[in-house]
C-alpha cells in the first residue's frame, strides 16, 4: 500500500477491508454484517476614630453596581513605586487597629454592601465541608475577629475587603452584618496588607502564594513590595515565575489549591512540562474532578503524566467502523495489552496487521521520539 497522510489504525483497516472486498474473486471471506434597609454608613475618613465617634449621614440607597475597571489607572507605577506607606508603617498601622478594636472601635455593616478585594489571593476548596464548618461556627459563637474593609473606590457607598473574606462570605450567607474596621488605603497598600495577613496566617497554600505574587506583579508592586508582603526572598520568587511561566493557567486551575503539596512537586511539574511539552498537553483529559476528586490527587495524576508513568489500572478501549458497529476491542494494563477483533472480521484484522504493522512500528518510534 501506498504511503499518504498518516492515518489512524480505523482509517487505514477500513482502506484495507474496501480494497479486500473489490478484489475477491474467491470463496468469499467472512465480512462485517451490516459488521432590608442599610444601617448608617461611617465616615471612611474616620477610620481610627474610637467606636463612639459620630458616624456621617447615611448613604443613598440607591448604590451603583461595584465596578472594578479603574484598577489598573489607580494602580499607577508612581504610586506602586513608593508604595505610599512601608512595610514596617503598615505592619505598625495593623498593631494600631488591633488596639482599636480591643477598645471597641469596630463598626457593624450590612455584608451586601461589601464586595470582595480586588487581588484574589485563594482558589476553590475542594469541598464545601470546611466552609460550611466555619459558618456553623460563626452562626453558633458569632464573629471573633473583624474584618477590615475600606470604602469602594468606584462604588459610593459601598466598602471593599482588604481581608476577612471567609468572615465576609458567612456572614452574608447568614444575612448577618459583619463587624469591620474601616481603613483607607490605595489598592497598592491594600495589596501589601492583604499579602502580611496572609503569610502571618500561613493558610495560603504554595501554588496560591506563587498566583497572589503574580497578581501583585501584574497591579504593578515592584519586586521588593512583593518579596517583603509575601516574606519571601529573591530565589523563592524566581520559582514562583518559573512555575507559573511553565504551566499553563487552565492547567493549574484543573489542579486546583493542592493544599498537601509544597515547592517541590510543583518545581518538579514545571520542570517536567517544559521537557516535555507533548506530555503536557495531554493533562487536561486526566484532570477531571469526576476522574480525581481531590486537588491533591490531581496534582499527583498530572505528575505521572508528565513523567511519563504508565496507568496503574486496566482499561478497554471498543473500536467502530463508520457505521459505529464495533470490530474490535483494545485491551490495557500495565505492561500488556491486547487487540481481540469481532468474530466476523478477525481474518481481516489478521490480514490487515500483517500489513500495517511495520509501518506501524515505525509510527511508533517517530511517536515516542516526539514525546
Amino acid at each position: 500500500m501506498s504511503k499518504g497522510p498518516r492515518k489512524s489504525i480505523l482509517a487505514n483497516f477500513a482502506s484495507f477491508a474496501a480494497e479486500a472486498k473489490a478484489q475477491a474473486s474467491e470463496a468469499p471471506t467472512p465480512k462485517a454484517e451490516g459488521g432590608n434597609a442599610s444601617p448608617p454608613l461611617p465616615d471612611p475618613t474616620a477610620t481610627a476614630a474610637p467606636a463612639t465617634a459620630p458616624a456621617a449621614p447615611p448613604a443613598s440607597p440607591s448604590t451603583p453596581a461595584p465596578q472594578t475597571s479603574g484598577l489598573a489607572q489607580r494602580v499607577g507605577a508612581s504610586v506602586i513605586g513608593a508604595t505610599q506607606r512601608s512595610i514596617a508603617e503598615l505592619r505598625e498601622e495593623r498593631d494600631r487597629l488591633q488596639a482599636l478594636v480591643e477598645a471597641g472601635g469596630t463598626r457593624d455593616i450590612d455584608a451586601a454592601l461589601i464586595d470582595p478585594s480586588p487581588f484574589r489571593d485563594r482558589m476553590p476548596d475542594d469541598d464545601e465541608a470546611g466552609f460550611d464548618g466555619f459558618r456553623a461556627r460563626f452562626a453558633e459563637e458569632g464573629q471573633k475577629v473583624p474584618a477590615e474593609v475600606r470604602p469602594h473606590p468606584d462604588a459610593p457607598g459601598r466598602f471593599q475587603l482588604v481581608f476577612g473574606h471567609r468572615r465576609w462570605r458567612a456572614a452574608r450567607d447568614l444575612g448577618l452584618p459583619l463587624r469591620v474596621i474601616i481603613v483607607a488605603k490605595s489598592d497598592a497598600e491594600v495589596a501589601v496588607s492583604q499579602g502580611i495577613e496572609n503569610a502571618e496566617r500561613q493558610d495560603l497554600t504554595w501554588i496560591e502564594r506563587a498566583r497572589f505574587a503574580a497578581t501583585l506583579e501584574q497591579a504593578g508592586l515592584k519586586a521588593r513590595d512583593i518579596r517583603a508582603a509575601l516574606g519571601i526572598d529573591d530565589p523563592e520568587l524566581a520559582r514562583f515565575r518559573m512555575v507559573l511561566r511553565a504551566l499553563p493557567e487552565d492547567v493549574i486551575l484543573r489542579i486546583g489549591r493542592a493544599p498537601k503539596a509544597g515547592r517541590p512537586r510543583w518545581v518538579e511539574m514545571a520542570k517536567l512540562a517544559e521537557t516535555f511539552p507533548a506530555r503536557l498537553a495531554q493533562l487536561p483529559e486526566s484532570l477531571s474532578p469526576a476522574k480525581v476528586p481531590t486537588s491533591d490527587g490531581r496534582l499527583q495524576a498530572a505528575l505521572a503524566v508528565l513523567r511519563g508513568e504508565a496507568d496503574s489500572g486496566d482499561s478497554t478501549m471498543d473500536l467502530h467502523d463508520a457505521q459505529g458497529r464495533r470490530i474490535a476491542q483494545a485491551r490495557f494494563s500495565r505492561g500488556s495489552m491486547q487487540l481481540v477483533p469481532e468474530r466476523t472480521v478477525a481474518d481481516d484484522w489478521a490480514a490487515f496487521l500483517r500489513q500495517d504493522l511495520p509501518d506501524m512500528a515505525a509510527r511508533f518510534e517517530r511517536w515516542k521520539a516526539e514525546r
